[in-house]
């Protein structure tokens, strides 16, 4: 990520964001603070009386596209209920470094125990967005979307697609309930290794599917691409392809189903890829290897 350098522009309107699922937020951070704070915060019950007003502001160190609005406000209001808090900067917008992002007023106690959890999850958040925001801005002028994977921090799923999508990217399949992905090992069991087998196995599987569930099988050679499509699959993805051979893949497929590039993508090889003529372009680390954005939390103390 290259986020001290240079931020693309903001890569979305803020109006297409949907909203966090509030429990799925709750969930988080309950489980965050009792890992954080299982029996309060010794520090802050200690030091600061129990009536301590704090007004602090989320400030960006350097700069980047902001993502976390709505988890930084529940982790302030889950330690300080009646706390004020304020949205400067929305999700999906860039920030320069110095910008005041959020402002939140409240007790004292409460703000410095949210602190690191709110700091650590609109950091990673913020990181997210920003990546996702030079990748998708490398293929703008290309039918090509760039979307996120099912390699995210355990349990931190839901906020990091929503980075993603901060970032102007798109998000594939949540879990493994939400659609079918055949890929290289299902297939080897399968079909035995036999690519003779391959059209009418997945034939047998498209058959038991409901209309409305997604079916998209992954592939790791040109041969078998007719095999693939033989079964009526929706997508199919081209794993680890040459850019030679994506061209050659796109133009077998013919518009007879999505098709989906994966493997070896990153900042140098996106833009090349999307010039292939694909569909998708689903990129790991978006969410795996992101460098949590430099924010802070400065704070006024009020007796």
């Amino acid at each position: 990520m290259n986020a001290l350098h240079t931020v693309p522009p903001a890569a979305t309107a803020t109006a297409t964001l949907p909203a966090l699922p509030a429990t799925a937020v709750e969930t988080i951070l309950r489980a965050a603070f009792l890992e954080d704070a299982p029996y309060g915060d010794i520090t802050s019950a200690t030091l600061l009386p129990a009536q301590a007003q704090a007004t602090a502001w989320l400030v960006a160190r350097e700069p980047g596209i902001f993502s976390g609005g709505e988890v930084f406000t529940a982790a302030m209001l889950m330690q300080d209920p009646r706390a004020q808090v304020e949205q400067l900067i929305a999700d999906g917008q860039p920030f320069d470094a110095g910008t005041r992002i959020m402002r939140v007023t409240g007790l004292a106690r409460g703000v410095l125990t949210a602190e690191r959890i709110a700091l650590n999850l609109t950091q990673r958040m913020s990181a997210i967005a920003t990546q996702t925001a030079e990748y998708a801005a490398l293929i703008a002028n290309t039918k090509a979307r760039v979307t996120d994977t099912r390699k995210t921090t355990p349990g931190l799923r839901v906020l990091e697609r929503h980075a993603v999508r901060c970032g102007g990217g798109h998000n594939h399949r949540f879990s493994l309930s939400d659609a079918v992905l055949a890929k290289d090992n299902h297939l080897a069991v399968l079909t035995g290794g036999d690519l003779g087998e391959l059209a009418a196995a997945l034939s047998g599987v498209r058959a038991q599917l409901p209309h409305t569930v997604h079916f998209e099988v992954e592939v790791d050679s040109i041969e078998q691409i007719e095999a693939v499509l033989a079964a009526g699959v929706d997508t199919i993805m081209l794993d680890n392809f040459s850019n030679e051979q994506l061209v050659a893949g796109v133009a077998l497929v013919s518009g007879r189903a999505l098709v989906e590039a994966s493997g070896n993508v990153n900042l140098g090889t996106i833009a090349a890829i999307a010039q292939t003529g694909v569909d998708i372009i689903s990129v790991g680390a978006l969410t795996h290897s992101v460098r949590a954005l430099d924010l802070g939390l400065d704070i006024a103390i009020e007796a």
